[in-house]
């Protein structure tokens, strides 16, 4: 498994180990002061004398390259802010099957609806369900029941409970 950190920090925390390598220290010491196990300690020492510090430097992030570019990310922020109805649909609400339509549209890049919320995570933005409310509704005239209507049926003082304790009938004498 990769560890955490950027390509960067990782050759940046190679280097911290041949460093400890020329102090003559014993791989499980340079292991206990780097947080690692010896035998990491062992592989980097050994592509260190095969290969030089070259066999050190960091390497890319393993995966398939990202589709869209960053300008071509940023545009798409843009595009999204716009709204979904300047884009020709009724409400504003954007579902992946909308999103990936406006990327194939405007970026040229066709995307399945199940990884344009991928996309999303990665540009920071977070799926949100729409309230479901009905067009008619009267928040006033509901207010307004809370407060006389809501009282009147309440079984309780302090809302519904539970009579008893036990959830099987007592028996009978």
């Amino acid at each position: 498994m990769r560890p955490q950190g950027s390509p960067q920090s990782l050759e940046e925390r190679r280097r911290r180990v041949v460093a400890l390598l020329k102090q003559e220290l014993s791989l499980h010491e340079i292991a206990r002061r780097m947080g690692c196990h010896a035998s990491s300690v062992l592989r980097w020492r050994n592509a260190l004398r095969t290969g030089g510090l070259a066999a050190l430097k960091a390497k890319p992030a393993p995966g398939r390259p990202a589709r869209l570019t960053a300008q071509q990310k940023a545009r798409l922020v843009g595009l999204l802010r716009e709204g979904a109805m300047a884009h020709g649909y009724r409400t504003e609400l954007w579902t992946t099957q909308r999103i990936a339509a406006v990327i194939d549209r405007h970026l040229g890049v066709r995307y399945h609806r199940n990884h344009v919320g991928k996309l999303l995570h990665q540009l920071g933005w977070s799926h949100q369900t729409p309230e479901r409310r009905a067009l008619e509704r009267d928040e006033a005239a509901i207010a307004a029941w809370k407060r006389s209507g809501w009282p009147r049926v309440k079984k309780t003082p302090h809302g519904w409970a539970p009579t008893s304790s036990s959830s099987t009938r007592r028996a009978s004498s």
